[in-house]
Order: structure tokens, then C-alpha cells, then sequence
């Protein structure tokens, strides 16, 4: 009864930055995925099917921050990433004993000053998989959803984020 559930299109968000050239190669990258075939050395491939949404100029909120804090944990560790992960090497980001320490203060960082925040952020919300600042962990979710279209990984073999359904 509940199995076209299971079925729906992965959920990715791109949080985008236009002065970035990261984020700009990342949604590039997102875009070309749903327009060309992929990967796209293979001509006879079809294009990666996904929802993409395009945040622009606006970082994640408190909320889907922390949600993507647990989509960056490696499996197994101790401690979830710092907060750090977020915050860009811009001279005007803070040093290390001035960072925020909550997700709220990022947030207001970033809202302050988006050159302090590390452009751009790509969230599988289906998936639990989230790239930050970084155009290889990018091709690393297009990869995955490629791996569960073809048949090579199944649904119930990617991490999924432990949830209410779980």
C-alpha cells in the first residue's frame, strides 16, 4: 500500500551563492545532470531524474542546518562536525576563538556578511547526503542517485536518515 512512497524523486536543494565559483560549478553541475546524459562521458545514458531546488543568496536555517550536521557525520563517529564546516576562510570570517557556537549564530553570520559562509551547500534531504563548499561531494551525490537509477544500489542499502518511519 505505502510502497509509492519509496518511489518519489530524491529532494535536492542547492544552496547558492553567485559571486562563488564553487557554487556556481555546483549548480552547473545539478543542472547539466537533469538536462544531459549522465555521467556524461556515456552518450547513451539518460539524464539523472531529481528535484532541484535553487536557494539563492540565502543560507539554510537553524533547522536544516542541524539536519544537515547529521547528513556530514562520517557513520560512526563520535561527535558530529563543528560548526566550522560552514564557515569559509574569507578574512572577514571569524577567528577561532570568535566563532559562533550555535547553528542560529551561523545562520545570523552569514546573514550579516554571505562571504563568511562556505558557498555553496547541496542537501539529498531523501538521501542524507550533503555537500558543503565543495564541488566534489557534489559529483559524489549525483554519483549515488546514478548508482540507485541503474539498478547498482538499492534504496534500502543507502544510509537513510533515522526518522519517525524508521
Amino acid at each position: 500500500m505505502f510502497s509509492g512512497f519509496k518511489r518519489s524523486l530524491p529532494q535536492i536543494s542547492i544552496f547558492h551563492h553567485p559571486s562563488s565559483p564553487p557554487s556556481i560549478q555546483a549548480l552547473a553541475l545539478l543542472r547539466n545532470a537533469l538536462s544531459s546524459p549522465y555521467p556524461p562521458g556515456k552518450p547513451s545514458a539518460p539524464p539523472l531524474e531529481f528535484d532541484l531546488e535553487v536557494v539563492e543568496t540565502k543560507p539554510p536555517t537553524a533547522d536544516q542546518l542541524r539536519t544537515i550536521l547529521t547528513y556530514i557525520t562520517p557513520p560512526r563517529s563520535p561527535a558530529p562536525p563543528a560548526l566550522s564546516a560552514f564557515l569559509s576562510a574569507h578574512p572577514a570570517s571569524p577567528g577561532p576563538g570568535e566563532q559562533p557556537q550555535s547553528v542560529k549564530g551561523i545562520v545570523s553570520l552569514a546573514e550579516q556578511n554571505p562571504n563568511v559562509f562556505k558557498w555553496p551547500v547541496v542537501v539529498d534531504w531523501i538521501g542524507g547526503r550533503a555537500s558543503v563548499g565543495d564541488v566534489e561531494g557534489v559529483k559524489g551525490i549525483l554519483e549515488a542517485i546514478r548508482q540507485q537509477r541503474d539498478g547498482e544500489m538499492k534504496r534500502d542499502e543507502v544510509d537513510q536518515p533515522k526518522g519517525w518511519f524508521s
